[in-house]
């Protein structure tokens, strides 16, 4: 993996504030990078030269030490900023706060060995020296369900050969590490499990990427068919992948949520900017689509702050759980509506390509789409409030 020079920072309060003081240059290079697609490098460099990409690794090796609620208030930073890149950012820390957030005793407990827990730790500790990580989980016709992986790995000398197409990979061909969900090829009743799986030979980047939103995500297609040794198997156990997603449901849904929280703080902003601008502002059907969509941000914010507070304090628990699958429903949905109704109020001259409302809106219409989608959030949650176990008192499998 690469190692970069980074700067340390002291605290998760420190990213934070840097996050906020790097919102100005994100958002000046937004329209460029979505214009082209192309990978917001500079932005990355940026994360990297002030630590951002340490932020879920614990201080002793070299990070912030950050809790899911430190990340979220960052996310919501980078989202206010640049949508794209605080998705491609929203992966990394996904995989590093999975890595951080187990417990040594759990990982024991599920028959973790002393050689995956020092491997945890170098991969941990090349994120706080500049690693960028990437997911690898979504396939074409599946999406990101678990259940529906076709993606193989097989037992060979020296460790596994992984084989499969991944779709939907922000960061594709730029990050230093993929994590790849696949199944075992050679079992009746094949488990799922997560390999990180080193970017170079074996592993193709397929430039499919051309979306209507997240343009400079470049989630492109990648191939697989590699060779990886067992340290490459997280948690130096098999089958990990579906016990993750219903334990730490956080980092597979809550976390876009505050990313999408971000983008529609920017349609607020650039609404305003437009509208005073325009002086549209004095117009009482205006000020009423900024007044409501003032408050509709304010509300979905508290939601995810409190899903995010509630896993950083009570991770795993049923009723965190319910906040987690909110949290998503509630940021997707609002970031939509509120970018739908100020582009309404900004007028035609705000839907000109090149527009930042215009970017905004494209950007915010993906939220709900994202895994989970809003439809899958509202149902999970439908089971819940009917008395039901939403993870299995469904037809087909939630994961």
């Amino acid at each position: 993996m690469s190692v970069f020079p980074v700067a340390e920072l002291s605290s998760p309060a420190a990213a934070r504030q840097v996050a906020r003081e790097l919102l100005p240059r994100l958002a000046a290079r937004s329209q460029q990078h979505d214009a082209t697609g192309e990978f917001p490098a500079a932005d990355f460099a940026d994360l990297r030269e002030h630590g951002l990409l340490g932020l879920m690794v614990p201080e002793e090796l070299g990070g912030s030490g950050a809790s899911f609620a430190d990340y979220a208030a960052v996310a919501v930073e980078l989202g206010s900023g640049a949508g794209s890149t605080a998705l491609i950012f929203n992966m990394h820390a996904s995989v590093t706060g999975a890595l951080a957030h187990t417990s040594d005793e759990l990982l024991r407990e599920l028959g973790a060995t002393d050689a995956f827990l020092a491997e945890r730790d170098r991969l941990l500790g090349a994120a706080a020296a500049g690693a960028l990580y990437g997911v690898a989980m979504s396939e074409r016709g599946s999406g990101s369900r678990l259940s529906r992986t076709t993606t193989t790995y097989r037992r060979v000398d020296g460790g596994y050969r992984i084989r499969g197409s991944k779709a939907f990979v922000s960061g594709a061909g730029h990050a230093d590490a993929y994590l790849v969900t696949a199944k075992d090829g050679d079992a009746a009743e094949p488990t799922v499990s997560y390999f990180l799986v080193p970017a170079g030979d074996g592993v193709l980047v397929e430039p499919t990427w051309d979306a209507m939103g997240m343009r400079a995500t470049g989630s492109h297609d990648v191939h697989f068919d590699v060779r990886v040794g067992p340290e490459a198997l997280l948690g130096g156990i098999e089958g990990l992948a579906l016990l993750v997603a219903q334990v730490m449901p956080q980092w597979l849904v809550a976390s876009y949520a505050a990313v999408y929280v971000g983008v529609a703080r920017s349609a607020l902003r650039n609404g305003a900017a437009h509208l005073c601008e325009r002086g549209l502002h004095g117009l009482p059907t205006v000020r009423s689509r900024m007044g409501r969509a003032d408050a509709a941000v304010a509300a979905a914010e508290s939601v995810v702050r409190e899903a995010a507070r509630r896993v950083t304090e009570q991770p795993g628990e049923p009723e965190t759980n319910r906040w987690v699958w909110r949290a998503k429903l509630v940021a997707g949905d609002t970031a939509a509506q509120v970018a739908s109704s100020v582009l309404e109020a900004a007028g035609a001259a705000a839907t000109r390509r090149g527009h930042p409302l215009e970017r905004i809106y494209r950007d915010a219409r993906c939220g709900a789409l994202q895994p989970a989608t809003s439809d899958v959030c509202a149902d999970w949650l439908g089971v819940a409030a009917l008395g039901g176990d939403p993870d299995h008192d469904t037809d087909s499998p939630r994961w």
